[in-house]
């Protein structure tokens, strides 16, 4: 079984997430979603949140595609939860050359760590290259509107909790 592994923070998930989610199934019998605690950026949504709202946007694609889709939280190195979940690759979504040099590092510095997991990027479809977690809450935060940028029920929770 071929076992790849998608990390990032998703704080929240995008439809740019999911269209990499989506596209790396074909590549691996498995996806496993790492979920990074990453304290120093301070999420919007906290760790359960996260892992629920990818856990439900992404059951239908896992059905759709016959990938098995799990998401997992790490805080760990990326190598070292690579070795935690059985995945000799690990998938990077890319919008922009600058996303690339600093991948670029990162594979270099894996593949000092562990030479047998490797890194695959994807591209993102150019209707979502400008799709940015961040830029997504900040938009949301002003009141303005991201439903091209999220699905649904990720839309419904950015509205809610920016509310209270």
């Amino acid at each position: 079984m071929r076992v790849g592994l998608y990390p990032g923070t998703f704080d929240p998930v995008t439809l740019g997430h999911l269209d990499i989610i989506r596209r790396a199934c074909s590549l691996v019998d498995k996806l496993v979603i790492g979920v990074a605690i990453n304290r120093d950026k301070g999420p919007l949504f906290d760790l359960e949140e996260r892992v629920a709202m990818i856990e439900a946007e992404c059951a239908a694609l896992s059905a759709q595609t016959g990938c098995e889709i799990v998401a997992h939280p790490f805080e760990n190195l990326l190598i070292s939860c690579a070795k935690d979940v059985g995945a000799s690759i690990i998938i990077r979504g890319l919008r922009a050359v600058a996303d690339f040099e600093y991948e670029y590092q990162m594979v270099g510095m894996n593949r000092q760590l562990d030479d047998t997991v490797e890194t695959v990027f994807l591209m993102a479809e150019a209707q979502h290259q400008a799709i940015a977690s961040k830029l997504v809450k900040e938009i949301a935060r002003l009141d303005g509107d991201v439903s091209k940028f999220v699905p649904p029920a990720v839309h419904a929770a950015l509205r809610s909790k920016l509310e209270k």
